[in-house]
Order: structure tokens, then sequence, then C-alpha cells
């Protein structure tokens, strides 16, 4: 593609739209791709972009996922950068094109043919999938919380469940259906007190013979010594303390050997006769990363970059977000994996590509811990702000923390679509609010 005055255009290629990835694209797409001074492309494999961090509100049904996807067509046309559908599986670095599978139709037939895509820079925002370990059994026999399909997937077995329930009286002495979460980190936690907070509602709906306390039992297990084991203590303490509360039954220190049909196995020896079994401990990056291109990476084939978000065998390839090992400094370890690390870094990396076109040099990423939310459903929020105060953080928890956390989403709306669009969205899910059920009903 060439500009208005007849130069070739430098071409940026995104691959991955999740929060890092779209908010680069949008903002490249802005301040380049507008001017004709770069031609922004965008490559997911989906064609819509939901919010990772409220996959398990889509799983619990608290959450509708089609209500807050956007179209990646839709978003590309409003923010001047192309978008193209396609799952990237090669990369050939001597001639700068990525290779795309080809992509099939529901009955089989192919949709898309395999696709070469050319760059001039390349942007590898793939985020990450869940770790099983290698765990036995593990992939077969549970659902990995990190895709809407996923979640979807979870959410209607857990329907069925329940609508099975009111049709069967259970048979005295009958064992509760259980729901075993593996992983005691922010995703595992806030799923098990949105699925209670769920079944309370469901139950209310006048599922006659289906009562939470007595046919549902929500398990975590986690092989740390504690759950949020990432985040302070006190924040730790307090959300196993709410969880106890509601009856959410927690296993720490113990490692999963082993997860069948019939339940998930300890190294211990614990058995726990599972219904559904969700797989919520541990990332990688996607495993076609690993040495791609001849490009360095680490155990967990996250592209090792430097602080500028290079890759260390390339300068022309970037990586950044859960797929991408960028060191925090002098002694530090690597940015977390976590939605403010990977929006932190699009920002910093739109600003470095503009210097990048202009000749001057690249900027170093700098990351900065606003601190963790975790939302227990309706029940509490809790969270601890970091840098507030010299002394360390500040832990909220209570109305405040669900503020700040309804606060983080509505940041990422607006740093993807507008402020304009996030006010009538808002309204507009105000008004769903009372319109629609409180749960996903299907």
């Amino acid at each position: 593609m060439e500009s208005h005055h007849g130069e070739t255009l430098h071409r940026i290629t995104i691959i991955g739209g999740g929060a890092g990835g779209l908010e680069l694209a949008v903002r490249l797409g802005k301040k380049l791709g507008k001017k004709h001074k770069a031609l922004v492309t965008l490559i997911d494999a989906n064609r819509t972009h939901l919010w990772k961090p409220l996959l398990h509100q889509v799983a619990a049904g608290t959450l509708d996922s089609h209500a807050d996807e956007r179209e990646y067509f839709a978003l590309a046309r409003l923010n001047h950068f192309n978008f193209r559908l396609g799952r990237m599986d090669g990369l050939d670095r001597d001639r700068k094109e990525i290779y795309l599978a080809p992509a099939y139709d529901g009955d089989g037939s192919e949709l898309l043919p395999r696709q070469t895509v050319g760059y001039d820079t390349l942007v590898l925002a793939l985020g990450s999938q869940t770790n099983d370990f290698g765990t036995p059994g593990a992939s077969e026999n549970s659902i990995m919380l990190d895709t809407p399909v996923a979640a979807e997937r979870f959410h209607q077995r857990l329907i069925n469940f329940c609508l099975k329930a009111q049709a069967e009286a259970r048979a005295k002495g009958e064992g509760r259906f259980t729901v075993t979460i593996i992983g005691g980190g922010a995703t595992g936690v806030e799923l098990a007190a949105e699925l209670h907070m769920t079944t309370k509602i469901l139950s209310s709906y006048g599922l006659i013979n289906f009562h939470p306390e007595k046919d549902l039992k929500i398990v975590i297990v986690d092989a740390a010594t504690r759950l949020l084991q990432a985040l302070p203590e006190r924040l730790s303490d307090a959300a196993a303390q709410e969880l106890r509360q509601i009856a959410v039954e927690i296993h720490t220190n113990e490692k999963v050997v082993e997860v069948s049909k019939e339940g998930v196995r300890m190294a211990s020896g614990k058995f726990i006769p599972s219904g559904i079994v969700v797989w919520a401990a541990g990332i990688k990056a996607p495993d076609f990363l690993k040495d791609i291109g001849g490009l360095e990476s680490n155990r967990i084939n996250q592209l090792v970059v430097s602080r500028t978000m290079q890759t260390t065998r390339d300068p022309a390839i970037f990586a950044m977000g859960d797929c991408a090992a960028c060191p925090q400094g002098e002694g530090q370890g690597i940015v977390p994996p976590r939605a403010q690390s990977a929006h932190q870094q699009a920002s910093t990396l739109a600003k470095s590509l503009v210097r990048l076109l202009q000749g001057k040099s690249l900027l170093e990423f700098t990351y900065k811990d606003y601190g963790s939310l975790v939302s227990l459903g309706n029940y509490t929020t809790v969270g601890s702000l970091m840098g507030a105060l010299a002394s360390g953080s500040i832990f909220i928890e209570g109305t405040i923390a669900k503020w700040m956390y309804w606060w983080l989403h509505k940041n990422h709306q607006i740093a993807v679509n507008g402020l304009f669009y996030t006010w009538l969205a808002t309204w507009a899910e105000v008004i769903d609010r009372v319109r629609n059920p409180r749960i996903k009903l299907h």
C-alpha cells in the first residue's frame, strides 16, 4: 500500500487482539493509520474481542458475552487500522513474513486458505493459555478457562446440571454435584464466588428441586500454601475468609496428580469426586512460539525481550503482554502477566513505534504496579493499591474496591472504544440490568 505521496507505507503487523494487542492497534491506527504514515494491521483467530478478566463471569452466566463483545472489523474501521482473520502458525524472518493457518467453516469446508502476511515491524501480542503442566487427564477431563468458547461450554454444563436437578429429586444419601476448580489464583477465586452467587439466583427462578447449599459443592485446590499466592497475604486471607463463609471448600498445599472422568486426585492421596473440573492454574504462551523463527524463548514459551520490548535476536520483532518475558529492572524478575501490564505496554509501545518511524530512539518500558483487585461476586471485592503511599500499599475492600474493579473494565473500554461510546454502552448496561434476568439462563 502506498501513501498519498507515492511512498510505500511502513507495515506494522500486530498478532493478537487481546487487551494489549487491540489497544496498541487502536492507538497506532489513530496516530499513524489515520494520517497515512503507516499501514497498521491486526490479526486474530477470532472475529470478536472480549476482555479476558471477564471470563469467570461468562462461565457463571452473570455476564452475557455477546453483550460485551466488540467486532474487530467494526473497531478497525472506526480506528483506521486493518483487520485480518487468521491463526498464526509460522514465521520467516528473512522474508519478513508470517503465515496463517487455513480456517474452516462449521461443516469442515475451507473458509480461508493458508495466508502469507508481510511486515516491516512485527508485534506479537498473543497472550497466554492455561498450563496444565502435563498432568495426566487434565486436557481431556477439565475445562481450561482461557477463551470465551470454554467459558460458554462451562456455563452450558452448569445450567444443564441445574435443570436436571429440577427434574429429578435427589435420592436420599446421594452426593452433591461438585465443581472442582484447580488453581487458587484470581481466576479460580473469582469463579468460585461468582458460581455460588449464580446458583443462588438460579434457585430463585423457580427451580423447585434445586437447592444450592444441598445440591452444589464448590471446591478450590491449589499447590501453593495459600490462595492468591502472588498477592499480599492480607488480601489472600480476606478472600479465603469470604469464600469459607459461603461454604466454598479450600484445599491448599495440595498438588493435583490426575484428573479423571470421576474426579481429581491429589499427591497426598485425597480424591474429590467431581461433576465439572475447571483448570485455572498456571499459564504459558502458545506452544508454537517455542523457538519460532529462531527467536529466544523461555520454559513457558514466552519470547525473551529487552526493556524496549524488542526480541533479543531480531530488532524488527516486538513481543508484549503475557507472551513476552520482559525484564522489570535489575534483579526484579519479569513483568507479571496481568491485564494492567498489557495496558501499560500498549501505551509505551505505541509511543515507541511512532518514534521509530521518526528515526528516534525507542522507549524503555517501566512497569508500575497499581495493585490488585479480586472480585468475589456480589459478596465483596478485596484489593491492594500499590504505590499510593511511600510505605507500600493500602488494603481496600467492599464498595470502594467494587467500584475500582468496575472502573478497570471501563478504562479498557475507553482505551478501545473512546469515551462517548463507553458512556453510551454503560447506559445500555444499566437498561439491560432492569430488562433482563440477572444471569444468563440459556
